[in-house]
């Protein structure tokens, strides 16, 4: 399919803005993208020019449009990612490039959906500064998301109200709110109102701005895990809080899920694929973790892949198959977070108590 890119200005122009746009420009023809209306059918990327205080949305046609939010401040700021992240998903953006000059030289920051903040080391818009541009976003915008569910009411009765491994991702739940892993400093729902939050779940399959996920397998090709945008220290309805994924499929690129009958399910956390892509390879492993925290001395993937991307599946499986017991072993998500399988969800807890560091590293 042809590379196509874009670029919608909803700002008032500075020589600042104008200068990225022409070497954005420069840097995507080179690497052979070609410039269309945003409103090509077949638009991959849309670079959204906007203003920081009022920033304006692009509602993309479907979820093959990656869409980056370029802005700029001139305004000093102790938390970039507070500042920044409300204009990321005010705008509907997958990406924000914040551009601040409160100093006396350029910053450039991305901040991407998962609050991932990192910014890169050049300060002087030239070649080397757009290649390095370039380098962080084709990854990301290029990659394909895993974010489609298919409900199927087919539970069992017995299952209806969970059995001894939902009552062990409760308990794993509110261990993680005691190990003060479960902030939410970003309501999504205070940032958007209901009819942009309805379209933002349906692009990004983002149900809240909730932190990591708990699983535990069922049977061979089976396994329990909390659902999107929950609150995972209160993990108690099937169907909800914690849903059965019962498979993949590739054709349909959507997560297969059972369900009791009567009910209004939540969708799958976007980290499904990877969850069944682990359990699916590696038959010792009993449970999973992912939070958005750190460990010392841990192997890390190389790309900062966006959640509920084949991509980010497929990095965090090579690492976990790399490892010497892929069954107890801690992979890191770059600039994002860890990933932690173990037979059991007590093993894992056991394993990382007291050696947890709440900030991620981001570069």
């Amino acid at each position: 399919m042809k590379k196509n890119y874009s670029f919608i200005e909803n700002h008032d122009s500075s020589a600042t803005l104008e200068r990225f746009k022409r070497g954005i420009q420069q840097q995507m023809n080179e690497k052979g993208y070609t410039y269309q209306s945003p409103f090509h059918k077949e638009i991959q990327i849309v670079f959204n020019f906007v203003n920081p205080d009022k920033p304006k949305r692009f509602r993309r046609k479907g979820k093959g449009t990656f869409v980056i939010t370029v802005t700029e401040h001139d305004q000093p700021t102790d938390h970039i990612l507070k500042s920044a992240y409300p204009i990321l998903v005010r705008s509907l953006g997958n990406m924000l490039i914040y551009l601040n000059h409160a100093g006396s030289q350029l910053e450039t920051y991305f901040i991407t959906l998962e609050q991932g903040c990192y910014s890169i080391p050049l300060n002087e818009m030239n070649g080397d500064y757009f290649q390095e541009i370039y380098r962080r976003i084709h990854p990301l915008a290029t990659a394909q998301l895993i974010i489609d569910n298919q409900f199927e009411p087919d539970l069992s009765e017995d299952l209806w109200d969970g059995d001894e491994i939902t009552k062990k991702i409760y308990q794993a739940g509110k261990s993680l709110d005691q190990m003060n892993l479960l902030p939410a400093p970003f309501p999504i729902e205070e940032l958007l109102s209901p009819r942009d939050l309805r379209h933002i779940q349906l692009l990004y399959g983002i149900g809240g701005l909730s932190y990591g996920n708990l699983s535990a397998r069922k049977d061979p090709k089976r396994f329990w895990m909390s659902a999107s945008g929950v609150d995972k220290s209160n993990l108690t309805k099937v169907g909800q809080d914690i849903l059965l994924i019962k498979g993949y499929d590739a054709n349909r690129k959507s997560m297969r899920i059972s369900v009791p009958r009567n009910i209004s399910p939540r969708r799958a956390s976007v980290d499904a694929i990877e969850h069944w892509m682990i359990y699916r390879e590696h038959p010792d492993v009993g449970a999973i973790v992912h939070i958005h925290a750190w460990m010392d001395g841990i192997e890390s993937t190389e790309i900062n892949y966006p959640c509920g991307t084949l991509e980010l599946a497929k990095a965090v499986a090579t690492k976990i198959r790399q490892a010497e017991n892929p069954a107890r072993t801690v992979v890191g998500l770059r600039n994002h977070g860890l990933t932690i399988t173990g037979p059991d969800l007590d093993d894992i807890f056991e394993r990382i108590e007291g050696k947890i560091i709440p900030h991620v590293p981001m570069y």
